[in-house]
Order: C-alpha cells, then structure tokens, then sequence
C-alpha cells in the first residue's frame, strides 16, 4: 500500500494538482469556494493547490478572507489575457459584456491541461469541456449561492463531473430539473458559513435603536425589484425615518452601465443613484464593497427585503422578519424558483411597504419563523464537521482512482 505524507490512502499523489478558479468582475464567488482549498492545505496532503485568479482585486479578496496570508500549501496564480485579439475583444466589448471571463479559458489552456481537477463556483467554465475538449479534467461545481432561481438547476449543471450541494434541495433539484445523477452529486454543506464572521459594518445609524432594514434587489432585469420598483423603495425610507436602511444590491449591479442577462436575454439600465439617498441619515448606501458578499449586511440587519437573491438564505441563518417584491406580478405561489417568498409577505408595489413590513414583523414569530426553519433545514445541511472540511474530504475522494 503507497504511504502518503500526513493524509489518507484516499488523498492524491504528490504530483496532483487541484485548481480552484475566481473569474469574475466582482468578489462575490470567492467565499463561496475558497474555504474548501483552506480545509485542504490544512489537511497537510502533498497535492498541490492553485488558486486561480483574474485580477488583484480577486487576489486582494483571497488573502483577506484567508486571513491576511495563505497557508502553506496554495498558491496564488494569476491568470490574464495574452493574446492581442483576445485584449481587443475585452477591451471593445468589456463594458457592456463580460468578455475577458470567457476568453480566458482560450488564452490560458495550458494552465487548465496541467491540472487534475478544477473546482468552481459558475457554470461559464463549462467551456473548457464544451469548446476546449478538456475531457481529462476532473471539473466540480462548488456554487456561489443555494437560491432558488431556475438558472441553478440548469440542464448545463450535468456536464460537471461533480457537484458539491449545500443541502437536499439542491441535490433534490438538480436530480429533477437539472438530469444530474445521484452518484454525480455529494452534500457537503454551506462553506461559506465556515469563513469567521465579519466585524460589525459602520453604519452612521448604528446605536439608535431603530429597526434597520436591509435592501437587497438582485442585477437581473427579469427579477429584480430594483428597475421598475427601486427609488421608489429608497423614496419610502427617506419618507419613514423610523426605519433604518441598508441598500446593499447585488455587487453586480452598478459595474455596468448596462447590466445583460444570459439565463433570459434582457438588457436593463441600472442608472444614477440620487446622491439624496446617501446623505439621508437613516439610509447607509453600498454598491461595491467586498461587505456586499461576506455576510455583514445579512448578520447586522433586523428586516429582510428583497426579490430573488440568495442572499435570504444566509440571512434566514438567524430567523428574522422577511418581507419581499414581486415586482413582475409573479404567480409565484407553489413555484420552486420562488419558494423563499413563503418566508414573509410579498407585495407588488413599493406603495404597500409600510403595511407588509409590519405585517412581516408582527406575524413573524407565529407564522413565519417555522417556515424559515423549515426552508433553512431543506437548503443547507449543516452538521458539527466544518462544510469546507467536508468538501475537502469529498474531493479527495473523487480523486483517490488518480494516484
């Protein structure tokens, strides 16, 4: 039997490689996926850990939610456009689609051959199967987010080797909408959960005991609350100083002028934000820091509000009113993708704010705080062993037939 230094007969040779990707505009994935590579440079096994990145910003994000420092064990590879077409692409089409997160599969090939497997957070990196015939690369799903909404369970999703699940409902979906097999799919829990809390944000309302309300409109045009319905929300919470706000929208939202959606095609406007909403005393406005995605708003807010997020459920971690907008005249009810919403009223008009956040407060602890618990329960299976070490361990595994 081969001896392997400090891990198990299921863990890899030396001479594997396990590559962990971060593609993306924004810092909102790397939460989702970079517990896992922590939970196995601190098993001590000899594969070697790459953690692929995109920009310094990502990088800086890394080494923040890492702690300051990676362990030994991983390293940082920054990956980048290096071909003249592809940088002529990205730079005609950057600012309106996200151009340079698809051709860098094209200009890095060589980096994706040399590993054994690749674990990532979306499904854009399915290219290199599709387009790139890397048909030897082990590739696992570790998904940004355990939402409800219809592009999580696409047929796509079955062309991963793996998937890593927070929770039943995820592995019960992808069965059945998604064509994924049982055997393809292990629950391992929630990572990002793993990640030490943030501290308290700085919020210029902080200590006046006012409800504070976070507002989290999702950057889909076809869901979100926020291009038909979102000043309108801002107006209710300059007009009702007894609530506190967070305006805290995906991080997406604002990076484009134009925001363009692949799972339906929509193009939508986000626009200006009234520089009135950031001088309101009772209104804290963030559409950019990396708070936006490590749980800080979700863990210091009072009221829940928003549309199709994610986001709900790391919030209904700690059951608190919820109240949500159905923007799109949604009939919603019994619909899979919108199952978040039995977790507080839903209203289709901002008009109808003030009625809905009471009601969401006042019937909370009768009604709706079962209903969170059982959707929490159904979404995330959490257990005393860390969901990053879990992950960890169902990696190696998968790559016990490699050595």
């Amino acid at each position: 039997m081969r001896e392997f230094s400090r891990c198990s007969i299921l863990e890899p040779a030396p001479s594997m490689r396990i590559g962990f990707l971060f593609n993306h505009d924004q810092v909102h994935q790397v939460a989702h996926s970079l517990p896992i590579a922590l939970a196995l440079a601190r098993r001590g096994c000899d594969a070697e850990i790459i953690i692929a990145i995109t920009s310094a910003k990502i990088g800086d994000e890394v080494l923040r939610l890492a702690g300051g420092a990676l362990p030994n064990g991983i390293t940082l590879n920054q990956l980048g456009l290096t071909s003249w077409s592809s940088r002529l692409l990205s730079g005609a089409l950057g600012r309106f689609i996200p151009a340079a997160k698809l051709l860098i599969y094209r200009d890095n090939l060589d980096f994706f051959h040399s590993l054994d497997a690749l674990i990532v957070t979306e499904r854009t990196s399915l290219i290199l199967k599709t387009r790139y015939g890397l048909s030897r690369l082990m590739m696992i799903l570790s998904d940004h987010g355990a939402g409800d909404r219809a592009i999580g369970f696409g047929r796509s999703t079955a062309q991963f080797d793996h998937i890593l699940a927070a929770g039943q409902k995820i592995a019960d979906r992808l069965i059945a909408e998604a064509g994924v097999h049982p055997d393809q799919i292990t629950i391992t829990g929630y990572p990002k959960f793993d990640l030490a809390p943030p501290p308290p944000p700085k919020l210029k309302f902080s200590g006046n005991g006012k409800p504070i309300v976070l507002y989290n409109p999702h950057v889909s045009p076809h869901l979100s609350s926020w291009y038909k319905s979102g000043r309108a929300v801002l107006d209710f919470f300059l007009d009702n100083p007894e609530y506190n706000l967070i305006f805290a929208p995906h991080i997406m939202m604002f990076t484009r002028r134009a925001v363009v959606t692949i799972d339906r095609l929509r193009i939508d406007f986000p626009g200006q934000l009234d520089p009135k909403y950031v001088a309101a005393p009772n209104i804290h406005v963030d559409v950019d820091s990396a708070a936006l995605t490590d749980m800080s708003y979700t863990n210091v807010a009072d009221i829940y509000l928003g549309d199709v997020s994610s986001q709900i459920y790391e919030f209904l971690k700690s059951p608190r009113p919820c109240a949500f907008l159905n923007s799109h005249a949604i009939d919603w009810a019994g619909d899979a993708n919108y199952a978040h919403w039995q977790a507080g009223p839903v209203t289709t008009s901002p008009t109808e704010l003030g009625p809905a956040l009471a009601r969401a407060v006042d019937s909370h602890a009768k009604h709706y705080k079962a209903i969170q618990a059982r959707l929490f329960a159904y979404t995330f299976d959490l257990t005393n062993e860390p969901s990053a070490s879990r992950s960890a361990k169902a990696i190696l595994n998968l790559l016990k037939d490699r050595v």
